[in-house]
């Protein structure tokens, strides 16, 4: 909850060299007027000062009544603004502060309760406050009026005439903004035989519903207008504009903090992309920071309204903010359970929010005070299980983590109390404090203890993703090792063959795979190409097992048929493991037996092999796999790719496609040139190719 400013109205006196010998003083009630600057006379009528260079505040003699005033209507202005107005019958009210009275908000000095201390509980709406003063003053004296601090809205009119105002009176509603130091200039008054002038200054006050939720001494007046020479006033008034800035100065603090350290947060997903943590919290302190900002516009200035404040930032904000750390702990922390629990925060920050609206009154017009304590208590039971899941959240981290559970335990135990801060301080317990003028109440303490939380736990978390990355990194680097190994050279010269092979990974380590092994008696050649499912590092390991038991198999048949079954067998029950592969002998007179499990088919001097189609490797146990059987003649041309030819896609989105491939193939291009070709369209998967020609010394 963001609270409002309320500065305090002390007792200010400045007194120029010029003109002036002695101090400003109050007088007891039986004194007479003096002809001092700044000095006061209760009158029956109202005050009457003695003004020199000096600014006075208007403690007494005050007249106070609720509701509003009929117009008069040979003026057109309100009656009760008039001078004339007889407002002896209304309530006489003392604006005098107490010894060390401190306005509960802001911890300024100078406060008095407003109109629900003082016989109006609940009460919300229009009043009118009246005071006459009778001034005594040099000649030339131009007078000014330092603004009361109200709740929440006033107009001011001086002798009846409207000198200004604080906030907007529309003619269908207001525009409201949180209490600041306003300065009014007084016309001139006639002055009469004593050489005195007299002014009636009459307020009309409006509060709105929802600022009965502040606390029990909110409504009209909490400190006293000041009245001076202008140039006095105007020292007041900057006095209170310079309180007012102390007062809220961890506003642009805490948007400034906020936005760097959601800015670090950002930046910390560059280094590890996979942790979506990073931007769960630079969001979210990212928002806290805009709404640091407009807090700060809200309170300092004009140009965001109370009303808008409220809505954004107690019940908006409010419940998105705290659902919001409920999730960003869940993902932190890698919890997974319960599933229903991300659900079950939509609901929740729905319901908050017009909860939070209801509790405060906000809807007064269609809304009656029964839904406010309805409102409350709706309010106060989600927050209480909003917190719960916190608690529930970092339990459970503490039992699977240590540590980084202990860590976050402080800042969440504060950022559940600050939640409540409003019951805490109608119970009596402070819930705001001042240090040097500034406020700081629970939810900006709970902000600084997470600010320092936030920014170990992204460090350390940054520190073990690094470390993490250095060890898959290795990883990595020794399966592309592996890999390199088991993969045959980039040329084989076999007896009758010339063959050319390339592979390019679309990742450091690639699924494709392929073996030429030459028999070492009859003179034929057995080759294996496949490519399993998926890629990185899983489909390196999968290839790994693949072409070991390859190079097992082939040392007891030379069959493509059972070589392909022996695959297949090794690769059921290993779950999501599949492949296609191909397998096809050559024998030492150009006669090929070709096995197939859901590979492409090669290509015949440009052309594809007609063959039927199969399932792939570890689909079922006792699945059945096509052989082809054909003759390569001599200078005959095979050439076998994987799908990650025709899948190559350029920015545009166009597939390269099998049409493409043919056509190159056709021409006769080598493999490592039709390589280059699909890698300059745009490569997406991983590419191998097998490129082998029968010379004419096969020829028996």
């Amino acid at each position: 909850m963001r609270f409002r400013s309320r500065f305090s109205l002390a007792l200010l006196l400045v007194v120029f060299a010029s003109g002036i010998s002695s101090a400003a003083t109050e007088p007891s009630q039986n004194s007479t007027p003096r002809n001092t600057a700044g000095s006061i006379q209760p009158s029956s009528a109202g005050e009457s000062i003695s003004l020199g260079r000096a600014a006075v505040p208007l403690y007494k003699h005050w007249k106070f009544t609720t509701g509003d005033s009929p117009i008069d209507p040979q003026t057109g202005r309100p009656l009760w603004a008039e001078p004339g107005f007889d407002d002896s019958h209304w309530e006489d009210v003392n604006l005098t502060p107490a010894e060390g009275a401190q306005n509960p908000i802001t911890g300024t000095s100078g406060y008095v309760p407003g109109w629900t201390a003082k016989g109006h509980p609940n009460y919300w709406g229009y009043a009118w406050y009246r005071i006459r003063v009778r001034v005594s003053s040099e000649p030339g004296v131009s007078f000014a009026l330092a603004g009361p601090a109200v709740d929440d809205a006033y107009q001011i009119y001086d002798n009846g005439t409207y000198s200004g105002h604080f906030g907007e009176f529309l003619p269908h509603g207001f525009r409201l903004y949180y209490s600041q130091p306003v300065m009014f200039e007084l016309p001139s008054a006639s002055i009469d035989s004593a050489g005195q002038s007299t002014h009636v200054l009459a307020f009309r006050v409006y509060m709105q519903p929802s600022t009965l939720y502040q606390g029990s001494g909110v409504g009209g007046f909490e400190a006293a207008p000041v009245i001076g020479e202008s140039s006095a006033i105007a020292l007041v008034h900057q006095s209170h504009r310079n309180q007012l800035i102390r007062t809220y100065l961890w506003e642009p603090i805490e948007a400034v903090v906020f936005f760097l350290l959601g800015l670090l947060a950002f930046s910390l997903a560059f280094f590890d992309r996979s942790d979506r943590v990073y931007l769960w919290i630079g969001a979210l302190l990212l928002i806290t920071a805009i709404d640091a900002t407009s807090g700060a516009l809200a309170v300092w200035t004009t140009y965001i309204d109370a009303r808008y404040d409220l809505v954004s930032h107690n019940y908006v904000l409010f419940s998105l903010e705290y659902a919001s750390w409920v999730m960003i702990w869940r993902v932190w922390f890698r919890q997974k359970r319960p599933t229903w629990m991300p659900w079950a925060l939509i609901p929740l920050i729905l319901i908050l929010c017009v909860a939070q609206a209801l509790s405060e009154n906000f809807f007064s017009a269609t809304a009656g005070t029964a839904f406010t304590s309805i409102g409350h208590t709706v309010s106060l039971l989600l927050r209480l299980t909003l917190a719960g899941f916190l608690l529930f959240i970092v339990v459970k981290a503490i039992r699977e983590q240590g540590i980084e559970g202990w860590l976050v335990l402080p800042a969440v135990l504060l950022e559940s109390a600050a939640e409540f801060s409003h019951e805490i301080s109608v119970l009596g317990s402070r819930a705001s404090w001042f240090p040097f003028g500034v406020q700081i109440t629970l939810p900006v303490a709970s902000h600084l203890i997470l600010v320092l939380v936030l920014t170990v736990l992204l460090v350390r978390r940054l520190i073990l993703s690094l470390r993490r990355q250095r060890i898959l990194a290795l990883d990595v680097k020794q399966a592309q090792e592996v890999q390199r190994v088991i993969l045959p050279e980039a040329r084989t010269m076999v007896p009758g063959l010339s063959i050319e092979s390339i592979y390019r990974p679309a990742r450091e380590v690639g699924g494709d795979f392929f073996q030429v092994m030459a028999h070492p008696t009859d003179g034929s050649v057995l080759i294996v190409a496949g490519d399993v499912a998926g890629k990185g590092l899983q489909a390196g390991m999968l290839v790994a097992l693949l072409v070991g038991a390859i190079r097992s198999t082939a040392e007891a048949t030379a069959d493509p048929l059972s070589l392909i079954q022996a695959l297949n067998r090794r690769l059921i029950g290993r779950g999501e493991a599949h492949a296609t592969c191909l397998a096809l002998r050559i024998a030492a007179t150009g006669s090929v037996a070709l096995a197939n499990a859901g590979h492409l088919p090669p290509y015949l001097n440009g052309n594809p092999i007609a063959m039927e189609g199969a399932l792939p490797l570890g689909s079922f146990e006792e699945a059945e796999f096509s052989v082809t059987h054909f003759q390569l003649q001599p200078n005959d041309r095979l050439v076998l790719v994987s799908d990650g030819l025709a899948e190559a896609m350029n920015p545009q989105g166009e597939l390269f496609g099998f049409p493409r491939v043919q056509e190159l193939v056709q021409t006769g291009i080598s493999a490592s040139d039709l390589a280059n070709a699909v890698q300059t369209f745009g490569q997406e998967d991983d590419i191998s190719i097998i490129a082998l020609t029968r010379t004419a010394s096969a020829i028996a």
